[in-house]
């Protein structure tokens, strides 16, 4: 019965029971790489065992989140965002993760590997916070701590079936485990997931976004001799997405919206409504003459021609219904991990080898209507070799330590280009080309041309017909450092641990972006330039740079016995996360304008400043913590207060139309109180809970993105000043609250049912805190009704997801080119699961 509570509920908020008495089971973690009740450290950890991961169905990390509080994990637009306390790394593949992930103490820090599926895992700690010393590198908003099971002594195995019939879902899981020989010992698992999805295409007419996901990995155990063991891993993946959540959520172009423009016929200003949605041009049509319609292929109600779109394209709110031209993600992963342990006079010395890489491919309906404007396709591939040596004195002495050094290699290669599927976006920028003056293109009349095109005037869009643009980034990077933690047991009550973590870090970058056709042949400079900067603010360049960083990330905490029931500790720490290249800013950070035509006969319009380089980001943290067992051993009730201080924090900041331009904030502070608890009610009946309360604002950020239709209020003319905003997925408040219940039914069957609610606070689902797509408060109920054999040798269970059936935008953004090129203020977003249930059995053997 207490094997099986404590697999039911996260592991920090419940354990199990004991037969005799409501008495709570130890959890133990590893969160500071030894072993140790989670009662006794002194950081705020959640923890959660893989029984209930396979269980409740948590299929990956963002299924996490509902589970940690100040915990937020999202797939985006192109990337995925993980949030610890207000603080991630934005959309951009230049970017490492500011919540560093760690399996089985290898290193993955990039944001797609997030988004792999798990596999028979033993438990997930997340840990809140920057931890710079012991897990190391980039960990400044946090980390997560993932380890998988090991081989058994015992030969046994498991397989279960899930199935959800909404959705189409199922869901084999199997386990092989026990002894090859009397020193070798094996795990085998393997994961195979088939999902339908629930967004419904409303242009292709098939539900997305569409998962075929497998994994493979086996474990051998060596016991090389009394003192020495070894364990080898290796693990092969691929998860394979069709289409995705997303959808047109908001639409507000109305005929209220007016803008002006010069109309060169009459030599007037005059005001015109702007277009209604992304299929027209609106009330275009009645303010222009028949020849300049049929100039601008327009018919009379405003809408072009061959627009090609289905009529879903005019579906602009959240019902999880989508107007997609089709998207899809392809995704290839593979690590191999060799962990080496020596153990002499209770002194363990550890070294662990780690080889991983992933590549994937993408196609992007990046302006996720379904009207056929632009595609974007994405391919990157990641190498990474790492190699860590521990040395872990014995626990109990005067003064304990860990120490070691920590090596790693990588590349990166990134590749992305916008195409055109069709002739839609070049006839919108003749039609804003006009409209405007001639400011979307050079004023360079075309030999034969008539109407308006003599003037130079509505032709910029023909220079984009078939434009493509190809940008190469790649990145290597080379690291080394070695750390030291040592604590001090002054008196059996009192210790005091400090440590220190030491890094260099060497990085090389380059990033190229030209315009082509589609056969790939580059576009010599012309009206080309111009048009592309002004409708998707790109330009041509190519750029190269070196960085080399030298860190110092120290820490000092104290802990305090108050009593046996009562433990107090206060942690201060200083973290950094390592600077890096920008690689999807569409235009370089020099001042240099626009590459001029050589027919034009005036001066480009625009010069636009990107970015390429950006600096460190640090980070001053203090914690306060409290854990407490209570009502003799029946209840728990952990604490922590916590105040971080970030300078230079790394922002990645939307330029409205396609590329996102990465710079430093000058600063900003996140601050809150953590709550956690269980309590053992009965001996059959269990209640847990956790509750977050954050406080997060830019003390200084001149470079926000601005919302659409806000007038920019930086003198670049550009950005935004966010300096006492709040930050994304900042949640006042977030918690959930936990029952579970399990009693015999005879002496043969064991009933288990458990209700878990997920609450939060009204948070911005979009970087740029626009309040037209807040994410309103709302409360979700998740549960799981199961009977098994009394030995739990067979169970079969009923799970219910989302079971209020809320729906949420999990992210949010700015439609592409809507506002630059259409005049549109529209938004696109991520949509939730709706309400499910599954099926799920599982034999034990």
């Amino acid at each position: 019965m207490k094997k099986r509570i404590s697999a039911l509920l996260p592991l920090s908020l419940v354990g199990g029971l004991a037969h005799a008495a409501p008495v709570l089971e130890e959890v133990v973690v590893t969160a500071q790489l030894r072993e140790q009740s989670l009662q006794d450290v002194p950081v705020s950890v959640s923890a959660i065992g893989g029984e209930k991961m396979m269980e409740a169905g948590l299929a990956k990390i963002e299924d996490l989140q509902a589970y940690v509080p100040n915990f937020t994990m999202s797939e985006s637009g192109i990337g995925t965002d993980i949030y610890i306390r207000g603080i991630g790394s934005g959309e951009n593949q230049g970017f490492e993760q500011s919540v560093g992930m760690y399996v089985d103490g290898i290193y993955f820090g990039r944001a797609q590997l997030a988004r792999a599926p798990f596999l028979d895992l033993s438990r997930v700690e997340v840990l809140r916070g920057p931890q710079n010393i012991l897990l190391g590198k980039n960990s400044i908003a946090g980390a997560i701590n993932i380890k998988t099971a090991d081989p058994t002594e015992d030969f046994e195995g498991n397989v279960q079936v899930t199935y959800e019939p909404d959705q189409n879902e199922r869901i084999v899981d199997l386990v092989v485990s026990g002894p090859i020989s009397d020193r070798w010992s094996y795990r085998f698992a393997a994961r195979k997931r088939e999902l339908d999805g629930f967004m419904e295409n409303l242009v292709l007419d098939r539900d997305e976004a569409q998962r075929d996901e497998e994994t493979f990995r086996l474990k051998l155990g060596w016991d090389v001799s009394d003192n020495v063991t070894a364990m080898f891993k290796v693990e092969a993946g691929s998860f394979d997405v069709v289409g995705r959540n997303s959808e047109i959520i908001t639409n507000y172009a109305s005929n209220e919206d007016v803008f002006l423009f010069k109309d060169r016929t009459y030599g007037e200003i005059m005001d015109r409504t702007v277009f209604p949605d992304l299929g027209g041009l609106g009330g275009l049509a009645g303010l222009l003459p028949a020849p300049i319609l049929n100039l601008l292929q327009l018919q009379p109600n405003g809408s072009l021609v061959n627009i090609d779109s289905d009529e879903g394209v005019l579906n602009n709110k959240a019902d999880r219904k989508r107007h997609s031209n089709g998207d899809f993600s392809y995704n290839d992963t593979y690590n191999f991990t060799a962990n080496l342990d020596w153990y002499r006079d209770d002194h363990q010395f550890t070294s662990i080898t780690g080889i991983m890489g992933y590549e994937y491919d993408e196609d992007c309906d990046c302006d996720f209507t379904g009207a056929p404007l632009f595609q974007v396709e994405f391919q990157e591939e990641y190498k990474q070799f790492s190699q860590e040596f521990r040395w872990i004195s014995p626990a109990g002495e005067t003064f304990e330590f860990i120490g070691g050094a920590y090596f790693q290699y990588s590349e990166l290669d990134f590749f992305d280009s916008l195409y055109l599927p069709s002739d839609i976006i070049p006839q919108l920028v003749n039609a804003a080309d006009l409209l405007e003056g001639g400011d979307r293109g050079d004023l360079d009349p075309l030999a034969g041309a008539t109407g308006f095109e003599l003037l130079g005037v509505g032709d910029a869009g023909n220079a984009l017909r078939g434009i493509r643009t190809p940008r190469y980034f790649s990145s290597e990077s080379s690291i080394a450092s070695t750390f030291l933690q040592t604590t001090w047991n002054m008196a059996e009550t009192f210790r005091m641990t400090l440590g220190g973590r030491l890094t260099w870090e060497n990085k090389e970058a380059s990033r190229n972006l030209n315009f082509a056709l589609d056969d790939g042949t580059i576009q010599p400079i012309g009206e080309v330039d111009t048009a592309a900067a002004v409708s998707f603010a790109a330009e041509r360049h190519d750029l190269k740079g070196e960085r080399e960083e030298l860190q110092f990330a120290p820490s000092i905490n104290f802990q305090w016995d108050a009593t046996d029931e009562l433990m107090a500790y206060f942690t201060a720490s200083k973290g950094f996360k390592s600077g890096g290249f920008d690689a999807r800013s569409n235009s370089s950070p020099s001042a240099d304008p626009t590459p001029t035509n050589p027919n034009a006969v005036g001066p480009n319009p625009q010069v636009l400043i990107g970015s390429f380089e950006f600096e460190e980001e640090e980070a001053l943290s203090y914690e306060l913590g409290f854990k407490s067992t209570l009502l003799d051993g029946a209840a728990e009730l952990n604490v922590a207060l916590f105040r971080t201080e970030f300078d230079n924090l790394q922002v990645s900041v939307f330029d409205g139309t396609l590329g996102f331009n990465v710079g430093n904030a000058a600063s900003a502070i996140s601050q809150g109180i953590e709550l956690d608890g269980r309590m053992a009610l009965t001996e059959n009946l269990m209640l847990a809970g956790g509750l977050a309360f954050l406080d997060f604002e830019f003390q200084d950020h001149k470079f926000g993105t601005c919302v659409q239709d806000q007038k920019p209020d930086n003198p670049n003319g550009i950005n935004c000043d966010y300096s006492g905003k709040t930050n994304q997925y900042v949640a006042d408040y977030s918690g959930n609250l936990l029952l579970s219940y399990e009693r015999p039914l005879w002496d043969f069957l064991m009933f288990r049912a458990n209700v878990d609610a997920i609450f939060t606070d009204e948070y911005h689902p979009s970087p740029n805190m626009d309040n037209r797509i807040k994410q309103e408060a709302y409360i979700t109920y998740n549960g799981r009704l199961a009977i098994s054999s009394i030995e739990g040798d067979w169970e079969l269970a009923l799970l219910g997801k989302n079971l209020s059936d809320e729906l949420i935008v999990v992210y949010g953004v700015d439609a592409p080119t809507a506002k630059t090129i259409t005049g549109a203020t529209t938004h696109h977003g991520l949509i939730n699961n709706p309400r499910t249930f599954a099926l799920q059995a599982s034999y034990r053997w």
